[in-house]
């Protein structure tokens, strides 16, 4: 592009160069046992700083303190390669799984502060980076791609992508792991941040079908219409969608990966109120906005079952979503009704914001007639469990200690901490 302005008589062409911009890399630091003194570097970053003749090293040294956990630090024009290092804190190294939270802390710090330096990179406007896998690179892939996560499909200006790679050879399969693993997760994230009018019963069943259909050919998609779910008798279920206009859907999800296809399967169930305004007992306006992610326990199940498929796990699975909306109008239920559901047994709809418990008990219901090994449901029940537990837990209620016990024990590689019953 060329510019021209005059001075003092004088005719000065100005020359504007667009910038290219190199790839990005992030590597990772660890504090000392005592919180002082140098860093101690990752493997990949060793060699980086090898690679650069000790620069980065004496510049991290003469940059500040001993980097903090989650923290980062940010170097330019160390190598030809990359326009922009970013170096994160990961903490002590080797902290193990924390007794009292029952998480792995090391999995959570690379994480954390894999997630902080790609955010970085992404507000440099760095088109691509290169990621340490840190002695996990599953966990780093899933902090890449969780940190660079952003709702913004209906945004005019959205922030620029950022294409991410394993810097190096270390660990290319559990790369790939984490990067299923995260894609899982921003799935769910994703269906449960769009506005409640975009995100439809129809809509959620179809985005589900079409993300199962195109990553395996090993799974079957049922959407249930209206018609479908009165004739299974769903009264229970029917009595929270008939206060909407949008119609319900029984999203019925079959994925054999099993060798055997007679093998009994885990049947997972997820409430799925695409938007919850209360019914005729009505919530507080105060944040109902929120309320479109009321079908959280569906987005998880489903993205369970997708990431499932992408990983090809040797096992028979079965998904079911009761999708609705549950809205006040003339027909919907009112204090008091009686309802009843496929089992043939009566409730007395009290409150009409339990809805939850009336969408799942016809679902959880249909789950039987699948001979099940396991049945999971997953829901954003009641409120009542935030003031339990915050944020920091999810909670659990079973009739299977066997089944609890792997749930815990898997919960701390995850980092999704579970309180029993």
């Amino acid at each position: 592009r060329l510019a021209a302005n005059t001075f003092f008589g004088f005719r000065v062409l100005n020359i504007k160069v667009p910038i290219r911009l190199n790839g990005g890399l992030i590597l990772g630091v660890f504090t000392n046992e005592n919180e002082e003194g140098p860093s101690q570097f990752t493997n990949a970053a060793d060699t980086f700083d090898k690679h650069v003749s000790g620069k980065l090293r004496e510049l991290l040294a003469i940059s500040g303190p001993s980097l903090k956990k989650g923290k980062t630090r940010i170097f330019h024009g160390l190598h030809q390669d990359f326009s922009s290092i970013v170096v994160v804190g990961l903490g002590k190294k080797a902290a193990g799984v924390n007794p009292y939270e029952n998480w792995d802390e090391d999995k959570e710090n690379i994480r954390a502060a894999i997630a902080a330096g790609c955010r970085q990179i992404q507000d440099l406007e760095v088109p691509s980076v290169e990621v340490d896998p840190c002695g996990d690179a599953q966990a780093a892939a899933e902090g890449a791609l969780l940190g660079l996560f952003e709702y913004d499909e209906l945004k005019q200006k959205k922030k620029p992508p950022v294409d991410v790679q394993l810097h190096g050879s270390d660990g290319t399969e559990a790369w790939k792991k984490g990067l299923i693993y995260a894609k899982g997760q921003n799935l769910a994230r994703y269906l449960m941040e769009a506005p409640a009018n975009h995100m439809t019963p129809t809509r959620f069943a179809t985005i589900v079908e079409e993300k199962l259909k195109s990553c395996s050919n090993k799974v079957t998609v049922h959407i249930r219409n209206k018609s479908w779910i009165e004739a299974q008798e769903m009264g229970s279920f029917l009595s929270v969608a008939k206060g909407s206009d949008e119609p319900p859907v029984l999203l019925e999800v079959h994925y054999k990966g099993s060798s055997d296809a007679n093998e009994p399967p885990l049947v997972f169930v997820g409430k799925g109120i695409t938007f919850d305004s209360g019914g005729i007992s009505i919530k507080p306006s105060s944040n109902m906005d929120a309320m479109r992610a009321d079908m959280g326990g569906a987005a998880t199940i489903c993205s369970a079952i997708i990431t499932a498929a992408e990983l090809k796990l040797p096992l028979n699975m079965i998904g079911l979503t009761p999708l609705c909306e549950n809205m006040p109008s003339g027909k919907a239920n009112k204090p008091g009704d009686v309802v009843k559901a496929k089992n043939g047994k009566t409730i007395q709809v009290d409150n009409t914001d339990a809805e939850g418990r009336l969408v799942l008990a016809d679902a959880l219901c249909y789950a039987h007639s699948f001979k099940p090994r396991a049945i999971v449901d997953a829901a954003t029940l009641t409120g009542a469990m935030d003031v339990a537990l915050g944020s920091g837990a999810t909670g659990v209620f079973t009739n299977s200690h066997q089944l609890w016990n792997h749930l815990y024990e898997v919960s701390s590689c995850t980092n999704n901490r579970h309180e029993g019953d």
